[in-house]
This record gives C-alpha cells, structure tokens and sequence, in this order.
C-alpha cells in the first residue's frame, strides 16, 4: 500500500483527539492508497466542533477531558431502538440502574415494555445517584420492501412548460403529469428536482441544490390561477396585464428560443400574490391556514421572518446589522413585529405551496400510481440563506461540504454547503433532521436522498483552503438512519438513496438493511471487481431505482452518438486531446451496444414503433434495465423526445445554461407538456416498459 503524506501529518495526540471526536485523519480514494488529512486540516475541523487543539498543551487537555467525559457518561444523547430490540447501550450501564421511558405520547414506560415509534426521552439513573437523560428513537427494523415492478418519469419541473405555465413548470404541470402519466402510460412514480425554497434576489442561483431553506417549498412553483382567492382578487386590470405578461414569457422560452429565466418568473408571480394576499381567506381556508401555521410552530416564523428581513437587508444574513444575525435577539423580535405583515405573506406562500404540491401527490395516487411524487432532498444549503441563519447553532462555522479528490476530480470538490455538527445534532434528538423530513413527507410518495453518504459521513473543507486540504466527519448513522426510517414510515412513503461515486465499504449494506433503496445508472454499472466490462443484467442488486441517465450526465441519444465529448470540447472542458476522449467514449458506448446485441434486445426499425436507429438503441437501453431485478425503473423524460442536452453540465457556471433549459426534441425545439402527451416516440419508449421484456 502506498501512502501520500501531506507536509504537516497529526501528531500522536492529535489523531486521538481527532478519533474521539469522529474526525478522520486519512481517508482512501482507492483500496491500494491511503492519504492522511494534514494538521491543519483537523486543528480547523475540531475547532468547528468546539474542540481546541491549536497548540500541544490545548491538544493535551482536550482529550483528557473527552477521555474523562466518555469515561464518566452514562448514556449518549441519542440512543436507537429497533424494532423490539432493546438498545446496545443499555447493556454498558452499570448493574441496578433504573431506567425510565417518557413517550412521545406523554405516557411513562418501563425500559422493557415495547415501545410506540417516536422520539422518546430516556432517564437512567444509576445506584451511586448519577442520573442521565437520552432522546430514545424507536423506529421500526426497515421501511417495507416495495411490492411488485414500477416504472416512472424523471424530470426537472422547472424544464416542463404547458400552455398555462408562467415562464417555467410548476405544480400545476406536475399534478396535469401526474395524471397523465398514471392514467394513460401506467406509470407509478414522477420524480422531480428539489423544490425547496430558493435564496431571493437577481440573479437567483438557478441550482435547486443551494437552497436558502430545505424545511420549505418555493412559491415560485406556484400555479397562481389555482389558488382559490385568485378568482376574487379585486383589481381585473392588473390581474389581465399580468397574464399577458405571463404569457410573453412563456412565449419567449416555447417559441423564441429564450432560457428559462426564473427571476423574471417569479417578478410576475410576486406581484400577483402580493394582490392574492389582499383577498380575505373564507373561515375553511382560514382555519386551513392556522392549522398550519400551528403544525409548522417556529420553523415557519423564522423561515418567513427571515424572507422579510432578506427584503430590507438583502439574502445575505451575515451582512445584516449584527443584532439581527441572531434569530432570538431582541432586534430580531422587534424587527418581526414591524414586518409582521411581510412575514405573514411569506408563511402564507409557504402554505399556498405545500398545498399545491399536496395536491399534486394527492392526483398522483388517484391517477394509479403506487408511490406517486418522488421529490428530491438537496444535501444542504446555503450559508447564507434561512436554514443557515435559523439553525445557526446546529451549522459548522468556517466550513464547507465538499468531496476529496478522486479519480474524476484531482482537485477535490468544494459545494459551498454548511454542514451540520454531529454533535449537535445529537443533544437535540435529531430534531432539525425531523422536522425537515416531516415537512417533505407532508407531499411525497418517496424521497430520493442526494449523497446518502452523507448520513455516515461528510467531507468537511475549512474555508480559505482547497478541497484537498479536507477531511471526513462522521455522523451517528444509526440515529440518523432511524430518525429516517421512523418519519418515512409514518408517512408510508419510500426512501431512494443516491449512492453514486465512491462509497465507503459497508454503507450500501446498511442502507439495504433499513429498505433504503439504491441508485443504479446504466453507464457506472461495471464488473469493477472483476473485468471492467458491463455488468450483466442478472447481477444488478434489486433494492434500486435504475436509470439510464441522470440530471447530471448526457442523455442517451447525447451518450450513444457522443454529442456529450463534442459539448465538452466546444466549452475547453476536456482534459486530454479530442481523439483521445472520442475513442474512449466510443469505446464505452460500443461494449454496451454489443451488449444490448448479445442480449437480443436492440431491434430494428419498423413496426411504427421504431423510426430511426437511435430510437432503436435508446429503447434498447430501457429493455436492459427490464431485465434487471430493479424494483424501480426511471425513464428520463427528455430521453422520450430526444433531448441531446444535458440540464446542468458539472464544472460550468456561466458557461453553460445549467438548470435553465426547457425539455426539448431532437432539433432542440422546446416540448411543452401537451406534446409530450402525444409524442409517438414518448409512447412507444414508454410501451417496452409496459410490455416487459417480450
């Protein structure tokens, strides 16, 4: 095994401080190498866990104390409980210690009764007279196994426009798809980007992975028309320039080649429910309302009190006045009460927008399909936005999530993400986790997870250093996987983990033992054990949702004819000489065909199914993943219509449309939802999924 080594490794001390505190000191990019994460690296990592480790001496007394901590704790902050099974750790306490169960329920349990699921608080007290308390997660062993095959569509909404939308997809498209999709392709799922609430102000970051709040939705997905108020509000006029103006915009995008351009959206939608907001609520909707604003407690306040301080002192809270970055501070209540009736319109979108999307979920299950809306939960946000400034305390100051270098990335990645103090997070029972899966779960059949890993463990990048210069921190994945499973289950929904790249030993494991479903996309599926080649259909796991593609890849007519080189190359993204790049993509490509050949699944055109070879080859790919166990087969809805365009392309900004393009054919012209509907190749790619592998 080699081993690179940085200038400054950890000292002895050090690496047992960093140990105790689940901060890694090496990682391994591959199995034959080790790298060790440098002095800094970790004397930065622990110092945003409140842990000082600047000099020898701190080092020293820091890990006496944690020494002297463990040794004297009598239970963890967070204690887990499967199923029936009592907790480990109640074996490790001492003999005669009476325990005491307060559940969720508010009912009082012995430590052997069977509990109810729910967080619970446990009280152990030992017979010298020392005394513990421990949020108790009883979840159940696993989320239940998916019964039967389903098939289902993969789109950004924001790319599917319909005739009534305002300039970009919205809930009301996704609901009108929904429909569609169960009732007339037989689909069982729609699975979307995230729709979290994004951080104001031009230009908006188009990325739906950097949200200002993952805990809410962003009203900019708003069907407008649909929000029963808006046939009462007052003004016609305004109401009638705005639609027009709606219209031209989406004009723009359907006819005149223009990106989706979501500032200019939601400038037109504000306006309008600025004018919604005028329109007295009926006592229905109005207790509708209160209940919500009830549920939600002080999630909601902060969230909404936040978007109206965002539009006096600008989206970033760190540069606001200094008695205001401080979500409890007296400036911040008196700030509030000033601008209760902002913070009121933007608690009332919060609600206007889960309802919608409510709704759309609601449509789904009546349109047949089994899981219906999969939303996407983004791995974190951004610093300066709601969750950051309301949840401060649960943030790591100074750092960043990112990824280490690796084969694909020499360089390392830095996603500009905040991430959560383990820490924490487990002296509050988990309780931002909870609430955030809580809110999802109001709307969602299944949520996909970005980078599951990241409930093991995050590559943590201090600032003002390169991603290199990272380290990894571990969670408490037992607690976060059982507060996931509990919430999942009590919402009956699905949980899809997106476990792409590299993935430490034992966590796919883990994740298929609590029923977390995989990610498993055609073009990654390899013999890496053995030959390299593709893996054949019989060998792919069961427990995944299969794809040909994702948002973040070409799609499959871009892939087979490697139209996705050409792109790379015409933005100077490549890294070796053209030829080079075109050879190895073709070379891909060619084992995967002679593949699909072997397998006699590519056929020929004809029949009025198959217009061209490339519709052949795409369908091809999908009669593939029929032949795998996969409990869940996603089609990629631009694939449908042959959409050559990636929608976000990595390494880009400015350099390419990331997240602004409309679903589009094979000239690139747009596709709006009522064409799919009646695309013939849409049908027929949709048709070898209904008609199996025949």
């Amino acid at each position: 095994m080699t081993a690179s080594r940085p200038a400054e490794p950890p000292g002895e001390d050090l690496c047992r401080l960093a140990e105790l505190h689940g901060v890694a000191t090496s990682y391994s990019p591959s199995p034959d190498r080790t790298v060790t994460a440098s002095a800094a690296a970790i004397v930065r990592t622990l110092a945003a866990l409140g842990v000082d480790a600047g000099t020898p001496e701190a080092v020293r007394t820091a890990l006496a104390a944690r020494r002297r901590e463990l040794d004297e704790r009598l239970l963890p902050p967070t204690v887990v409980c499967w199923g029936t099974a009592a907790p480990d750790v109640l074996a490790t306490l001492p003999a005669g210690t009476r325990l005491r169960i307060e559940t969720e329920q508010g009912e009082t349990r012995a430590a052997a009764e069977q509990l109810p699921p729910g967080v619970h608080r446990l009280t152990a007290t030992a017979p010298a007279g020392r005394t513990a308390h421990a949020h108790l997660v009883a979840a159940p062993t696993r989320l239940p196994t998916p019964t039967g095959r389903s098939y289902g569509l993969l789109v950004q909404l924001y790319s599917l426009l319909s005739h009534r939308s305002w300039g970009m997809g919205d809930a009301g498209d996704l609901a009108e798809l929904a429909a569609w999709a169960g009732r007339a392709l037989g689909a069982g799922f729609v699975q979307v980007n995230p729709l979290h609430a994004a951080v104001p102000g031009a230009p908006t970051d188009p990325s739906p992975y950097r949200p200002s709040s993952r805990r809410f939705p962003d009203p900019v997905h708003l069907r407008v028309e649909d929000v029963p108020e808006f046939a009462y509000i007052g003004d016609r006029e305004r109401v009638r320039a705005l639609t027009e103006r709606a219209e031209r915009l989406r004009e723009t995008v359907l006819e005149k080649g223009a990106l989706i351009d979501r500032d200019a959206v939601w400038e037109l939608k504000r306006e309008a429910l600025e004018l919604l907001h005028d329109v007295p609520l009926g006592p229905g909707r109005r207790a509708a309302y209160c209940d919500y604003l009830a549920e939600q407690g002080q999630a909601l306040e902060d969230h909404a009190t936040w978007c109206a301080l965002a539009e006096v002192h600008g989206p970033d809270w760190h540069r606001w006045p200094a008695g205001l970055r401080d979500p409890r501070s007296t400036e911040t209540a008196r700030a509030r009460g000033e601008l209760m009736d902002r913070v009121d319109f933007f608690s009332r979108l919060a609600w206007l927008t889960d309802t919608q999307l409510t709704a759309a979920q609601r449509t789904a299950r009546e349109a047949g399909m089994p899981v219906g809306i999969v939303h996407d939960l983004a791995v974190g946000v951004h610093p300066g936005g709601a969750d950051a400034w309301a949840q401060q305390q649960y943030f790591a100051a100074g750092m960043s999530v990112g990824a280490p270098p690796d084969a694909f990335n020499a360089r390392g990645q830095d996603w500009g993400l905040p991430p959560w103090r383990p820490d924490r997070l487990a002296a509050a029972g988990y309780a931002p986790f909870r609430g955030l899966l809580r809110g999802l779960f109001r709307y969602a059949g299944a949520l996909r997870i970005d980078h599951v890993m990241g409930l093991f463990r995050l590559w943590w990048v201090p600032r003002g250093l390169p991603p290199t210069e990272g380290t990894y921190v571990r969670y408490d994945a037992e607690a976060m996987l059982a507060v996931l499973v509990l919430e999942a289950s009590r919402a009956g929904a699905l949980v899809i983990g997106e476990d792409l790249g590299t993935v430490e030993p034992g966590v796919r494991e883990t994740l298929r033992d609590r029923g977390v479903l995989g990610t498993s996309v055609l073009w990654f599926e390899r013999d890496w054990d053995g030959d390299g080649r593709p893996l054949p259909p019989e060998r792919w796991r069961a427990d995944c949702l299969a794809t040909a593609t994702t948002h973040d890849l070409p799609p499959t007519a871009a892939r087979l004819t490697g139209e996705h080189v050409e792109l790379r190359d015409r933005l100077g993204l490549l890294t070796r000489p053209l030829d080079m790049e075109r050879a190895e993509a073709a070379a891909d490509t060619g084992e995967w065909l002679a593949l699909l050949t072997r397998l006699g699944l590519l056929r020929g055109t004809g029949g009025g199914l198959v217009t061209s070879e490339e519709e052949a080859e795409v369908q091809a790919v999908h009669r593939f993943l029929l032949r795998t166990p996969a409990r869940m087969i996603g089609v990629w809805l631009p694939d449908g219509v042959g959409d050559r365009r990636p929608q976000n392309l990595p390494g880009t900004w400015d350099e390419y449309p990331n997240w602004r393009l409309p679903v589009a054919d094979v000239e690139g012209r747009p596709v709006t939802l009522e064409e799919l509907a009646g695309s013939a190749r849409l049908h027929a790619l949709v048709e070898v999924l209904r008609a199996g592998d025949s």
